[in-house]
């Protein structure tokens, strides 16, 4: 993580706003940071907006391909998550996600705090991998 200060960045005009939250006190460490693991787990719940609707059915998050944490993130930083489908597979599909901040005492500009790359599957009523296109109540035994 650097420790310039951040880069001030335009938000992305290729991808879809698909969540948006703001850290509390109970999300820091012992640095006064949001904790790395808070952060993911909100990049895991915004990377599963968009494979859920092609998916339309029950998924799991089966790898973190890529997890770049570019910036610290504070309380009070209101962060927006994007993200954009890049690969579909037969029962899987990769998404990225990019985390941006608007700083609680500069609100209107952004920095890019976090990217990541993650993967889901399409899984049945089992648990078993199941091809994307298929509707959850087409599911075999």
């Amino acid at each position: 993580m650097s420790s310039s200060p951040a880069p001030l960045t335009p938000l992305p005009t290729d991808m879809e706003l698909v969540l948006k939250v703001v850290p509390m006190p109970a999300d820091v460490n012992a640095n006064g940071d949001i904790f790395g693991g808070w952060v993911m787990a909100q990049v895991d719940v915004a990377g599963s907006i968009l494979p859920a609707r092609r998916v339309r059915g029950r998924m799991a998050t089966v790898a973190v391909n890529e997890f770049i944490f570019k910036q610290p993130v504070r309380v009070g930083d209101i962060l927006s998550f994007f993200g954009r489908i890049v690969r579909v597979g037969r029962t899987s599909i990769t998404v990225k996600v990019e985390v941006y901040a608007e700083r609680y005492r500069s609100q209107g500009e952004y920095t890019k705090v976090t990217e990541a790359q993650l993967t889901y599957v399409a899984i049945d009523q089992h648990g078993r991998p199941r091809p994307v296109d298929m509707l959850p109540d087409q599911d075999t035994m």
